[in-house]
């Protein structure tokens, strides 16, 4: 499994473009940060929840990821995702991060460390050095909108994505109708589409994964 959304990928991190304390399709906040819970369905049935926090001090942001989820089958278990991740951030640039993944049985580590000007990135696959400033799938920094690729924090791969503005679609969040701003990501096995609010805030995501089945993420 990709690392962005199941059962053929998983998102790791996500959170808002802008930040807006009035509306109420904010993430929920806490004393020295934010945070996102997020039900999974499948098809659009409950098959678990996707926990984002972010907490921030001066230009250093530390993000923690905690997937859970369990599609079963006339009551059987027919897959099992756990997914848990730290990411740590100066500025837009991914400083350090740890990720361990149990997709259906099979395990993946991710452990990566800046040192100089590069990202030197330990997992499962093996080792890789990334110069530059790296980023994840961190949805919740504005850069990523104008990045041509992006760590996967499963398989601690550098993987080449296109990201543009697709139109409009009408999202229920927290029992409220509104017109979600998609932002299309393709080049990952499974495409995906952010969905943002009017304000900026991140409020979705959808994404067609294995077998043409209908993944989304929503606010409850």
């Amino acid at each position: 499994m990709n690392a962005r959304l199941i059962p053929a990928a998983l998102a790791l991190a996500f959170a808002a473009l802008h930040a807006n304390a009035a509306t109420d399709l904010a993430p929920d906040r806490t004393a020295d940060g934010r945070e996102w819970v997020f039900t999974a369905l499948l098809d659009g049935k409950p098959i678990g929840e996707h926990r984002f926090s972010v907490k921030a001090s001066g230009d250093e942001r530390q993000l923690t990821s905690d997937a859970r989820f369990d599609v079963k089958f006339l009551g059987f278990s027919a897959y099992r995702y756990r997914h848990q991740a730290t990411e740590h951030w100066r500025g837009d640039c991914l400083d350090r991060i740890s990720a361990n993944t149990d997709d259906n049985g099979k395990p993946f580590t991710v452990k990566g460390e800046r040192s100089g000007d590069a990202l030197q990135v330990k997992a499962s696959a093996g080792a890789e050095t990334l110069p530059g400033c790296v980023m994840s799938f961190a949805y919740w920094n504005p850069a990523i909108l104008k990045q041509t690729k992006l760590l996967n924090a499963q398989t601690g791969k550098l993987e080449p994505v296109r990201i543009a503005r697709v139109g409009t679609t009408p999202v229920e969040v927290r029992g409220k109708t509104v017109q979600a701003v998609a932002w299309h990501i393709s080049g990952p096995d499974s495409p995906i589409d952010v969905l943002l609010s009017p304000e900026g805030e991140w409020i979705g995501l959808d994404s067609t994964v294995a077998g043409n089945r209908r993944l989304t993420y929503r606010l409850p």
